[in-house]
């Protein structure tokens, strides 16, 4: 028996894209190896990361949302690793809304089930096609009100999606994010690679830093076939 590893997860570096509301993302050196030698004698190299807790591939806490929700130290881990399920919407045009009748239809291609306590990821296609492009941050699908609820009346825990949000940004009631709050599920944003999970059943972890009263955290997600 073998494991088969997929990385879901956007890399992280300077000038990276980063939802304008955000920090930029910047890393900087910390302390070089010859200054390392020459201050204790051995060659330590670090840098120093500034980074918004939602810029890369993260997960929301509850409490971004609601004021009245939990940090992402207070969550339970059961919302960050488990099984999931990746439905392919990769045909819907970036203008348009993920339905429930869209979920529906992808879930019944997929031949999957979706199970309380699942996780199921949103393979939109919008990374492959827009990443390091201007429509990147302003320009693709999105779940509207009815959809998000369809996913959460499922029993899914955490929303995952291949884009800067789960909400298409011309939703300016951020329907996907109002669920969540509804239902006191969380979402991951900033995914990548989602075409090659497409249809699937897995295990998924993307596990939060454990940060004191942090509004949401970066994440390695990755999605692990036992072969």
């Amino acid at each position: 028996m073998g494991v088969k590893l997929v990385d879901l997860s956007q890399e992280i570096y300077q000038g990276m894209p980063v939802f304008p509301l955000h920090q930029k993302t910047m890393i900087f050196p910390n302390l070089s190896h010859e200054e390392s030698i020459k201050k204790i004698g051995f060659p330590f190299a670090t840098n120093n990361l500034l980074i918004n807790e939602h810029g890369p591939t993260h997960s929301d806490a509850t409490y971004e949302y609601d004021p009245g929700g939990k940090y992402i130290d207070e969550m339970p881990l059961d919302y960050f690793y488990g099984p999931a399920v990746c439905l392919d919407l990769s045909h819907i045009q970036p203008e348009d809304y993920i339905t429930p009748v869209e979920l529906e239809n992808a879930l019944d291609r997929s031949g999957q089930l979706l199970q309380k306590g699942d996780i199921c990821l949103l393979y939109t296609g919008h990374y492959n096609r827009a990443y390091g492009t201007e429509e990147w941050l302003n320009r693709y699908s999105g779940l509207d009100y009815e959809g998000a609820r369809w996913l959460a009346e499922k029993g899914v825990v955490n929303i995952g999606i291949d884009a800067p949000a789960i909400d298409n940004p011309l939703d300016l009631d951020y329907s996907g994010h109002l669920i969540c709050k509804e239902y006191g599920i969380t979402n991951t944003e900033n995914l990548c690679n989602l075409d090659q999970v497409a249809n699937m059943r897995f295990l998924y972890f993307g596990l939060p830093l454990r940060i004191r009263n942090g509004t949401g955290s970066p994440v390695r997600a990755v999605a692990v076939f036992i072969e």
